[in-house]
């Protein structure tokens, strides 16, 4: 089973029955759903463009391979795959019936995922917020000493993504996810008794170790319960309310930090044993509400589960119309040393990985340093606190105005390059500054600088049909672009993972391009800032997508020849998986 083929059509729908699957594909019934695949955006959401001209009671089901009786024994489910005894082609349901599960699925699932999204970001950054008040005198710790903290946590977090992706595989997301965040929760609030730099350090390593792989593992959740053309759209929404947590989190460093002296104690340890223990209960409630699929929400605690028979009927069978190759793998199936031999070898997916590596290093430096550039300009620790925040509101609204105007263009490789676009010119007149500057006209140029426009195009789609640009951070979009573009679920599942370790070294090679020599105006720092974003630019974006283009074209020189009858024997005989076949396309 692999990819939805590209440009493929129907042939013939006729009634045929699949050997040994006890289900039979029926002749295409006249109500089926022919129209092009539209994703949400955020137009739709604020302006109600679809639905008043939708009938809430006609079907909703789309055709799919399912109703070819050629196509679809090469993509039926395995008989391991956990949702199985709910798989019927014949199944329909009315938009009304949709839209009410994918309200129902918002609230049980994403809130949940998104309620532990934020205790990622709360306990990751809050060294930053600590970073404004004694926290380097306290422990005796030296600009790069932090930078060295910095660097481990990166290469540990870097070093567990795929380690944390093979467990996630085995023992399902469900469980691994709320084991995560407990675990971390528990090294974040011990930072309350941290005595030096050997301390500092350790907690840095084993709070990166434990955080790695979060996201992919989260990603692969939520595909289990979400369409291709819904994910984004809350994904969008889960990055953005990273900024709502930034914010949230600045304000109540703000209170945290005025307990300084009290029982004896500095203010930033009572910032990690509080925050600590805040994520700690997200990661005990994730446990209780985190089911491992449509059909298995039914449990001790839980007895009549979250959905009807027919909710996860309806689940199951609008999850593989719109992506077959979730049927591949059972959600706790390991993943085989081949398959993660053949998803390390991929060379299609290597350009990704070299912008994964480079793209965030130009505003990297001033989002870390942020809080100690503030300082070194004259503002004090509570002003400073207080001063982080505007540049993550300023995000926000870039991000909306941005994503109005993308949902117009069908392009992954030059939204992407806008964070990039946007940061040249504010890191130039960083760069620019004379020796003593005005604090607020410094403030003002790292407040634009930091509020770039984070543009993601997260359409997770595994075939060509139809391209539309999402908002979030740049990341998503490369990430959910790998993703797209492995076209498998093992791919997807290793290739994701990889592509954060790259993310990761990306992180490292950053936290040392500000130096304590270079300080407090960074001026060689911000020179190698300057060069790299022009190489991104200039060169890596554009060439990423040339060498997608050149791909595709080789793939139709040889796909658009062969006859329907030539395709239906290459598809039943062929040992190619993923983006490896010949009728899949690359993304770009």
């Amino acid at each position: 089973m692999a990819t939805e083929p590209m440009g493929v059509v129907s042939v013939s729908i006729v009634k045929n029955t699949v050997k040994d699957s006890g289900v039979s594909v029926h002749e295409v019934a006249a109500d089926l759903v022919d129209e092009e695949e539209h994703q949400l955006g955020f137009t739709d959401i604020f302006f109600r463009k679809r639905k008043h001209l939708i009938d809430p009671d006609a079907t909703a089901t789309k055709r799919s391979v399912f109703d070819d009786a050629v196509l679809a024994p090469h993509y039926w489910p395995k008989k391991n795959y956990e949702n199985i005894h709910r798989f019927d082609p014949s199944a329909r349901w009315t938009y009304r019936e949709e839209w009410a599960l994918t309200r129902k699925i918002d609230w049980k699932i994403m809130v949940m995922a998104a309620i532990g999204f934020a205790a990622m970001n709360l306990d990751r950054f809050n060294v930053n917020q600590a970073n404004s008040s004694m926290f380097l005198t306290d422990l005796n710790l030296t600009t790069d000493d932090f930078n060295l903290g910095n660097s481990i946590f990166r290469l540990t977090f870097l070093c567990a993504e795929l380690p944390s992706q093979l467990v996630s595989k085995r023992v399902g997301p469900d469980h691994w996810i709320p084991t995560q965040i407990c675990l971390w929760s528990l090294v974040s609030l011990s930072q309350f008794w941290l005595t030096g730099r050997t301390s500092f350090l350790a907690c840095r390593a084993l709070l990166g170790a434990l955080q790695g792989g979060f996201i992919p593992d989260l990603l692969l959740y939520l595909s289990y319960f979400y369409m291709k053309t819904e994910l984004p759209i809350r994904l969008a929404l889960l990055w953005m309310s990273a900024d709502f947590c930034s914010i949230i989190s600045s304000f109540l460093a703000f209170g945290i930090l005025h307990l300084d002296g009290a029982a004896g104690k500095a203010g930033w340890r009572w910032l990690f044993l509080i925050e600590g223990g805040i994520t700690l209960l997200i990661g005990v409630a994730a446990i209780f509400n985190m089911p491992a699929s449509p059909t298995q929400t039914k449990t001790w605690f839980r007895p009549n589960g979250w959905f009807t028979e027919r909710e996860e009927v309806i689940m199951v069978n609008r999850i593989l119309r719109d992506d077959p190759t979730k049927g591949d793998m059972h959600n706790k199936e390991g993943l085989t040393l081949g398959r993660l031999w053949t998803a390390i070898c991929d060379y299609d997916l290597w350009p990704l990985y070299i912008l994964g590596l480079t793209f965030g290093i130009p505003d990297n430096p001033p989002l870390t340093y942020l809080t100690l550039l503030l300082r070194d300009i004259g503002f004090n620790t509570f002003q400073t606190n207080l001063l982080s925040i505007p540049y993550q509101v300023l995000g926000i609204v870039t991000m909306f105005l941005v994503t109005l105007l993308s949902e117009h263009v069908g392009e992954r490789t030059f939204v992407a390059m806008l964070e990039d676009v946007w940061t040249l010119p504010f890191l130039v007149a960083l760069y620019a500054l004379p020796s003593e500057p005005n604090q607020w006209v410094f403030f003002g140029i790292v407040t634009g600088l930091l509020a770039f426009p984070s543009v993601a195009y997260l359409h997770i789609d595994y075939t060509e049909a139809h391209l539309l640009p999402f908002i979030s951070f740049t990341h998503p979009i490369q990430l959910a672009w790998c993703s797209r573009n492995a076209g498998s679920v093992s791919g997807r599942t290793v290739n994701a993972a990889l592509y954060n370790m790259f993310l990761q070294a990306n992180s490292i090679i950053s936290s040392q391009i500000y130096v304590a020599s270079d300080a407090p105006r960074y001026e060689r720092g911000n020179r190698i800032l300057i060069v790299i974003c022009c190489i991104n630019i200039g060169i890596l974006y554009p060439g990423t997508k040339a060498y997608y283009i050149w791909r595709n074209r080789q793939r139709d020189k040889i796909w658009n020849v062969m006859t329907v009858k030539e395709r239906d024997h290459y598809l039943r005989t062929t040992m190619d998986v993923g983006n490896r076949r010949l009728d899949f396309r690359f993304a770009h």
